[in-house]
């Protein structure tokens, strides 16, 4: 069940446009398991052993705080990749997180 959770959630996050960011329960709302914004965050920490690309640098708190930041490489790898998309990060945050906010159930439906 997990795993296909998993894929479910790594769907979604790889339709996140360049210069986009969405958040954990956004993504756990759109799949219809709104209660599990943490279970998404732990699809992100796995999805680096994808063969397929899951931009996790574009899935962010809440609050656009960059909450999944140690699961990156380096401490500011997951910063860089966000501002190699044109974003400004303030205090592990994302300023404007509203303005770059890709809503998936608009988006997608």
């Amino acid at each position: 069940m997990e795993n296909d959770f998993f894929q479910k959630v790594y769907k979604v996050v790889r339709l996140i446009p360049y210069g986009k960011v969405t958040s954990y329960g956004a993504i756990a709302k759109f799949i219809g398991s709104p209660q599990a914004a943490r279970m998404v965050g732990w699809a992100m920490n796995k999805s680096f052993s994808q063969k397929e690309f899951v931009p996790a640098h574009r899935v962010l708190n809440r609050n656009g705080m960059l909450t999944g930041k140690h699961h990156f490489g380096g401490t500011d790898t997951m910063k860089e990749l966000l501002e190699n998309e044109g974003h400004k990060i303030v205090n592990n945050q994302l300023v404007d997180f509203e303005k770059y906010f890709w809503n998936p159930q608009k988006e997608c439906n």
